[in-house]
Parts: C-alpha cells; structure tokens; sequence
C-alpha cells in the first residue's frame, strides 16, 4: 500500500470543460492576457494511502460514468505547457478534503480512522502560457497564497517527475504552557503590548487592566488557584476579545459630545440606547396602546431579533458584515460570513429552522485601472471570491437565497463591505415552553457541538476591531464548512424538539471565551476545561483554544440528566459532541487546563469593567457646490444612447448572471422570485416566501435600501433615504404596513481621533446624523429596529495612506404578508392599463447614480418627510391589499429612467410617459425628473375601469397619471412635447445586459 494515494478527476476528451473554459476567459478578460487552453483537475491526497483496489474504485466513483474521468496517479491526455497546483496551506481548514473523506468511507463501507487525511487541490494545465506568465496567473487569479499553496511545473518537468504527493500536514507541538503578561509597565509599554499581541485595546483601557490586576494581587480566590499579580494570557485574550469593538460596540455605547454651529453642544449617553434601542421601545409601547400587545418577540438581548408571524411559528432575522476577512481572503471571508449568519438565527430562542440567506456587497468597480496600493487584491478578483464564497456556503447549506445586490465605490477598495443576512422560523412553542426564551441554569453541563478548534479564526474579534495594514494577521482568515453545519443544524433542531438541552448559542467572535462567556450570564458563572476540547491538530496554546473563531460550533447548555441521551444523540449523527465543563452559580469565569486554572475572571469585570469610551463630534456641513447641468434636454437619438449607457453602468446594470448560480428555489417557499416579469429578468422590489408549508398563506417581504454616496452630503439624509426605499419596497409587494421591521448595519470610517485621522470627529459627527435620522423616520413609519451590527473600522492604510468607505447604513426591512398569493410584483397585466406615479420628484441629483455618470459633485441629495410620506404609503398599501393595482414600484437608484424600463421590461410591453405631469417640488429640470432619485415615490398600475378610483382614494396625496402601457415594446418618455427617449425596450434590456444590441 502506497504511504500516499492520489485520485485524479478531470472532464473527459471531446466534452468541455466549463471550469477551464471560465478560467481562460478571466486570464483574458481580467489579466489582459492570451492563453490558447486551460484544462482542469480535481486531484484528491489520501494520505496513509489506500490499497489499489479500493483506490480504483473511489477513482471511478469520484469521476461518474458520462463526462467526467478518474485514474489513480494522473489523467494522462495530452501535452500542455504549465501546470499550476492550487491547495490549502497546512492548518487551513478544507471542507472539500473533508466532505471527500466521508465519501472514500461511505465508497468503501468502513471508517478510516481520525490518522487517516484527504487533501483536496486544484490542477490547471496551461496551454499558450510561459512559466513566469503562469506564475503571475497563479498569484493573481487561481491562489490566494494568504492561505494556499501553489505548485508550478512545466510540461517537460511534468514529464520526468513523479505525481505530486506533497500532503499539508500541519507540524504538531506538545501543547504550549501559559505564560504570564506584566501590566505593571509604563504606558508606552502597554501599548506595545496591546500592539504587539493584537488585542486592539486603547491605552486607556490597558491602564484599566493594569490597575485591576494591582488590586487582585490580594484576592484570595487568585491565591488558592495558584494566579497573582500578572494576568495569564488566557485572561488577557479573553478580556480583549470580551471588550473588543466587534463584541462590546464600544462606539455606538460611547458618551459622544456633539456640536455644531448654531447649536450648544449636545452630550449623547449612548447612540444605541438613545437612537435605535430607544427607538424601539417607543414603537413598541404604541404598538401595545393599539393593539393591547407586542408582535415584538425578542429584540437586543439575544443573536437575532424576533417577531410574531403566524399562531405557530416566530420570524428571525439577522443580518452580519464579513468586512475584514473578506479584505484577506475573499473567497474564505465571505463563505464564513454567510455560514457564520445562519448561526446567528438558529441559535436565537432555542433554536431556528433557517428559510433563506440575503447577501449585498460594496465594492470598488471591477474594471478598476487605477494604481492598487500595495496588499490589496483587485476589486475584480475581491469580487469574484466574495461571490463564490456566498455562492459555495449558501448552496452547499440548502438554503436558498432572497435578496442579492452590489453597490459600486472607488472607497471600496481599501475594504470591501460584505453583508450577509438570514432568516429563520423559530416554533413559538419549543418542548412545553417558549421557543423564545432559553436559559442556562447552575449545573447545566456546557456542550460543544460540531466543528474541530484550530488555530484559523484567532484573533477574528480583535482583527475586526482594527483598521486593516500589511501586518494584518493571517490566522485571522477562516474557510468555512457549510456540510458539516448543515449535520450538526439538523442533529440540534432534533436535540431541541426533543427537549435536550436549555439554551443554545453560536461560537461567533471570540469562540469558547464569547460563547460560554455570554451564557454564564444567566447562571452568574462557568467553569470551562479546555483540555477536554476537540482539536484539529495538536499544538494550540490554551489562550489559543479558547478565542479560535474556528468555524460549525456551537455551545449547548444541557441539564445534567440529559447529557447521556445529548450525546448519543449526537453520536447516531455524526455529529462531534463534548462535555467541557458547566454553568455555576458562583460569579467567576473559571477556565482550566486540567487540573490547573488558567484563568479566573469576576463575570461583573469581565462584562462590565471596560471604561466608557467618550468621543467627540464635530458636524461641518460640507460646502454646497450647486449643480452644473445641462440645460436642454437632449434629442430622442442622444437620449436614447444617453439611456443605453446609462442602464449599463455597473450600479445599474443586470445582476442576473451572477445571482443565478445562487439557487433561490430550494426549499420550495419562495413565492415573488428575486427577478420576475415575463422574461423573468428584472429585479423584484421585494422577494416575498411563505413562512410554512404547513397550510395557510402567510408569507413574508424582504426588501433593502443603501446609498452610500448620498453620506458625502449628509449621513442623516443618507440613512433615511435607505430606511425609506427598503418600506416603499415591502409596501409596493402588498406586505402589512403594520407588521414590517427594520435592522440597521452601519459600516463606518473609523470614527476615534488619532494622528492619522485627522477628521474623525466629523466621521463621529455623521454617525450621530446618521443615528438621528434613523430615529426619527422610524418613529414617523412605526417601524421597530429589532436587529443590527456596527462595523466602525472600516478603514484600510497601506502604503502610509489611509483609505475610508463613505459612511454606509444599510436598512433590511422583514414584514409579515397575509395573503403571499396576492402579492404584487412589477409586472402589469397588458396594454391599455394605466401608469401613476405618486410622490414628487425634486431637485435632488446630489450622491446619486446620474451625478456619477456625469462626474457631478454637486446638487442636494434627496431628503425624506417622514410623516407625509406615510400617509401615502398606507394609501397605496391599502390600495394594493385590496387588489386595485396590477402592479407597483419603488423607484429607487437612478431614479425613473431605469424604474420605467423595469416596469417595461416586467410586463414585456411598452410604456408612453410624460414627466412633465410628474408632481414635483419646485422647478426640477429634466435631468432631475429623468433621472433624479427623490424619496417618497412609488408607481403604480391600474386597469382604466379603476383609475377613477385610485384618483379618488389619492386625492390630498401627490400623484399624477403618468401614462399608460401599449404594445408597442418601446420606452417613450416625454417632457411634454419634447421627445427624451424612445428606444426599443428589448435594445434597452441589451445594453443592460452588457450584450450590445439594437436602437
């Protein structure tokens, strides 16, 4: 028996080879490089090796009988003249290996044993290339050699060598011993200290700790558990991670000092409790005073927020940001935040059952040409990897997935923004008790279940809370493992129904130190052996044990009585289970390593010890440049050109290509698609699923809204105009308005001062805009926040220069649907209805899509009126309830150009408008009315017989009959007269497409 087996599998001559044919055409396109063929393999290392029987078999297996081959050592198929090797480094975590391994067991009917490993790598055989040109491909497009190897051969060295059989085998150690950290230094000594060992803690609260650790030199508990003066650093990991920015929300709990001119200085105790907690509660109490109680079920205090749905079933939803890893390792980064979000949910209460995934991301343009500072990828290849991440970790989880968008910033270049949501059912009755209420009791047992620890994920937490640099540290990066989460999701929902445990939760940032650190809470203390935890390899410091973000874990509590039939449970499904300690009643963190004690943290210093953190803000409004337009309009040729080129740019063009290797059908409860219309292409307003299939009808709406740009402004319009376009977008789909809930991210520029931060008071200044803003047009729409996440170190310097993303908030917005078979989509029912716009339009060009076509720095943005606009949304809301309108639309960016062509293309019809009869405030131009973005619209279509109607029930409400269907199949928009565009709406729909085509 060979020490090494290696199992080839590639496409078969004569067939093509999809993967190789992508690969070629991203050398060209994204490399600007010529190559005449790529071939591909999958090559698989089992090391010790098999006997060469059962190797043939797995060979054959692996291959299948019609397109793809197998063979034992290598595909021998013709010449080539580089081959490029692509695998994980040692320590890496690779799902493919693993999922690989379970199949050579199944293949063969036993297990192999845990000494037993297959490695998973990548083989590209290169025609038409050099071998320095093959290099540069490997680093630039096929590796990402942050956490991969690469392996490079020519044909002739390909020819006179044997099979590659390298293994990444992972160089173990006997387990490290706890050292002791001295705080008892100078502050210039604590700060390298909190440099050096990336705790991402200030000087001010590393002087904290220096005087706690002063002060526990006396405590006797210290003493009898054999620990003093000097923290170990399992304590000082723990602590950093418990404080950090990611877990503690440090900024938006800090006491900000606001001014700005005009105005005595504002002193806000906490932008989170004032603005957004505040908030909530606010909408809750006039939720009760109406309705005599809350269809808030659980809101802040747990890893989702919770609203009533149906009689049985809770809705869940949370949505996370994968910023930082997905700056190091795109691919990796994103496919842990979308598997990282679904934990979220399902350890929400106890326990979801997830339904479905939203993702959206800021990037810099893909076409990026400009000077990369050192240590970036390019935006192209960020791109790719996110997506494919999100692609791999969604369809690989069974999930199908809602609502996919992408905004576009040269800002972005520095750090992506990476936003991955999920939504869960939770029962609202669990094994005789609350499915929302969970609690881990004194002497419950704590349980890890799934995943190995290793040392990928350490120093997530910190990492996260730390502007990105050269040094950013690689072991930060995480590869997740969707097949192995998705057995351990269905091995718990079972645990729980059969009430086997009291409460659950993820092991997000921080890992063992967050996850049993947060449930001990409960109980008042934990004690916690780390000995006794599963690992991937040998070798991890205890400190190291407890902070790895090593990804499918999660911790249990479970009754001691239970643990038995916990863990035979556990065991019939394969699913790795292990007793690590248990919930105590003594107000102690205690962690162990064995028989010794590594770390002994009071819970109230743990929790609660971290000082306030004060900011100041300073609000400059920016100086108003006015907008240089062009006066007349332009001909019906040059518009519609104008229309082609501007439906192409990459903020507006068509997605679909990309969303659709995303599958949104699993399950079978997605009833408006994320793209509808007949040709079932054009972005959906909201993407409506029912909750069950259990009978009934009840659904729900998601929908979204970001601009970013409209921050460069003012941050208090910017979060607004998302808030609004995410409740115009569930409102136009038919949701309730008075069941819908919002959750607010907000991915900001580092907003604490510092010699190379020269305006973050104004970063602070528009956060708090930013926070004010949201406040008040939730309170104006009744809309609760019941979920979020700050990102406030959004900021890359690399090179000595720093590089921010605009102030982004993004606004995701979940609503209860009675009926989801009557929800409304955009496409109208035939020629002959009629189109009404309702809502005016301004002049507000300022941060939006057609300022940037035009290279225009000025101009207002839009700006919202809260309570107006509602009126109008509870009138068209009810209007399309009742079932008068035949289709509806939010305009959102790029304003009504694109959102005519949308409702064009949906009913595959044409549309004859006339913006001269739009409502407007004030004198917009027509640039404004074509292309302008001003909040508070909506367009509707109804059948003639109930336009009268609709005109009735609108009256006191801005509105005007825009203009009416036909078959014609042409885009004809009017200012009175004057011809803007008349285009063919199948040319139009090409050049969104990017595929050329007709006037």
């Amino acid at each position: 028996m060979a020490s090494v087996t290696r199992i080839e599998v590639g496409t078969r001559p004569g067939y093509p080879d999809s993967r190789g044919l992508s690969v070629a055409r991203k050398i060209r396109e994204h490399l600007g490089l010529e190559v005449a063929a790529v071939r591909t393999r999958d090559v698989f290392l089992v090391s010790p090796g098999l006997a060469p029987e059962h190797a043939e078999v797995v060979a054959r297996e692996f291959a299948g009988p019609v397109v793809r081959q197998g063979a034992v050592g290598r595909i021998e198929d013709g010449p080539f003249d580089v081959a490029v090797a692509v695998g994980y480094k040692p320590g890496v975590t690779d799902p493919v290996g693993k999922s690989a391994k379970v199949a050579v067991e199944d293949l063969l009917g036993r297990h192999l044993g845990e000494d037993v490993h297959v490695y998973a790598s990548r083989l590209y055989l290169l025609t038409g290339v050099s071998r320095e040109v093959a290099g540069r491909i490997a680093r630039s497009l096929l590796a990402n050699e942050v956490i991969e190897r690469v392996s490079i051969w020519t044909w002739e060295e390909w020819r006179s060598s044997p099979p590659d059989l390298e293994v990444p085998r992972v160089v173990e150690h006997a387990p490290q011993p706890v050292a002791t950290v001295r705080l008892d230094v100078d502050d210039a000594a604590l700060q390298r200290i909190s440099r050096e060992r990336l705790l991402a803690l200030s000087l001010e609260e590393m002087r904290t700790l220096r005087e706690f650790y002063r002060g526990a030199a006396a405590d006797p508990r210290r003493r009898e558990a054999g620990l003093g003066a000097a923290p170990t650093d399992v304590e000082l990991e723990c602590l950093a991670q418990t404080w950090s920015e990611h877990c503690k929300h440090k900024i938006m709990n800090a006491t900000v000092t606001y001014e700005e001119a005009g105005r005595a200085p504002e002193v806000i105790r906490s932008i989170f409790k004032t603005f957004i907690r505040g908030t909530t509660e606010a909408v809750d109490r006039r939720i009760r005073e109406r309705e005599g109680k809350s269809w808030l079920v659980s809101v802040f205090h747990d890893n989702a927020g919770v609203i009533a749905a149906t009689d049985r079933y809770h809705l869940v939803y949370k949505v996370e940001t994968h910023n930082s890893p997905s700056a190091l390792d795109p691919y990796g980064g994103a496919m842990t935040g979308i598997v990282g979000v679904n934990r979220d949910p399902f350890g929400t209460g106890m326990g979801s059952d997830l339904l479905s995934n939203t993702w959206g991301y800021c990037f810099a343009p893909p076409d990026w040409r400009g000077e990369l500072p050192p240590g970036l990828l390019h935006p192209r290849r960020v791109r790719d990897g996110v997506h494919a991440g999100v692609i791999d970790g969604g369809n690989q989880s069974g999930i199908p997935y809602a609502r996919g968008w992408e905004f576009f910033d040269d800002r972005f270049v520095g750090k992506p923004l990476v936003y991955c949501g999920t939504v869960g059912r939770m029962p609202v009755s669990v094994a005789g008790r609350p499915g929302h209420e969970k609690a881990a009791r004194p002497g419950d047992r704590i349980v890890m279940v799934g995943g190995r620890i290793g040392k990928d994920g350490i120093h997530g937490a910190t990492f996260s809370s730390a502007e990105l640099t050269e040094e950013s540290p690689v072991q930060a990066v995480q590869i997740g493992d969707p097949i192995t989460q998705r057995m351990m999701f269905d091995f718990l929902l079972e645990a729980r129904d059969r009430g086997l445990y009291s409460a659950i939760t993820d092991n997000g940032a921080g890992g063992l130190s967050s996850s049993v650190g947060e449930m001990a809470r409960q109980p008042g203390g934990a004690r916690l052996d780390l000995s006794q935890a599963p690992l991937k390899y040998q070798g991890l410091a205890p400190w190291e044990i407890l902070v790895s973000e090593a990804q499918e874990r999660m911790t249990v509590a479970v009754p001691p009585d239970k643990v038995g039939e916990f863990i035979e449970l556990s065991r019939r499904r394969e699913v790795e289970a292990t007793d690590l300690g248990a919930f105590t009643s003594d107000p102690y963190f205690q962690v162990t390593y064995g028989d010794r004690t590594v770390a002994l943290l009071p819970m109230s210093f743990l929790h609660d010890g971290d000082p306030e953190m004060r900011l100041s803000a300073e609000w400059r409004e920016p100086a108003r440049v006015e907008w240089s337009g062009r006066p007349l309009p332009p001909s019906a040729e040059e518009g519609n050109a104008l229309a082609r080129a501007f439906l192409a740019r990459d903020n507006l063009r068509s997605a679909e290509l990309l969303a659709r290797t995303y599958d949104h059908e699993v399950k079978g409860l997605t009833v408006v698609k994320p793209w509808v219309g007949v040709h079932r292409d054009v972005p959906a307003d909201a993407t409506v699923l029912l909750v069950s299939h259990e009978g009934g009808e009840a659904g729900y709406a998601l929908a979204e809204g970001v601009f970013p740009a409209y921050s460069d402004r003012d941050a208090h319009a910017m979060a607004q105009a998302g808030v609004d376009l995410a409740v115009r977008r569930v409102v136009a789909a038919g949701a309730r308005r008075d069941r819908i809930a919002l959750l607010d991210n907000y991915c900001w520029p580092d907003p604490l001062e510092g010699p190379s931060n020269p305006d973050a008071r104004h970063k602070a200044a528009q956060l708090v805009r930013a926070s004010r803003g949201l406040a008040e047009i939730c309170l104006a729409y009744g809309t609760p926040l019941i979920s979020g996440k700050d990102s406030m170190k959004n900021d890359a310097v690399v090179g000595g220069r720093r590089i921010s993303v605009p102030p982004t908030l993004l606004a995701s917005a979940i609503a209860v649907v009675t009926d989801a078979r009557r929800a409304l989509t955009l496409e109208a029912g035939g020629p002959g209805e009629v189109l009404y716009l309702v809502g005016e339009t301004g002049e507000e060009l300022g941060g939006s899509e057609w300022a940037a076509s035009r290279g225009e720095r000025g101009g207002e943005v839009p700006r919202c009126r809260p309570a107006e606009f509602w009126r109008r949304y509870e009138a068209v809301g009810s209007l399309a309830s009742e079932g008068v309108l035949t289709a509806a639309h939010a305009p959102g960016r790029g304003g009504l150009l694109p959102a005519l062509f949308f409702l064009a293309r949906a009913a595959d019809l044409g549309i004859d408008a006339d913006l001269a009869v739009a409502p407007a405030t004030g004198r917009p131009g027509w640039e404004a009315l074509l292309g302008g973005e001003s909040a508070g619209r909506l367009l509707v279509a109804v059948r003639p017989d109930r336009a009268p109607e609709l005109e009735r029930r609108l009256a006191g409400i801005p509105h005007a009959r825009l203009g009416a269907y036909d078959p014609t199949r042409r885009l004809r928009i009017r200012l009175g007269e004057r011809v803007l565009v008349d285009a063919a709406v199948d040319g139009l729909a090409a050049a969104w497409k990017r595929q050329g085509g007709e006037r």
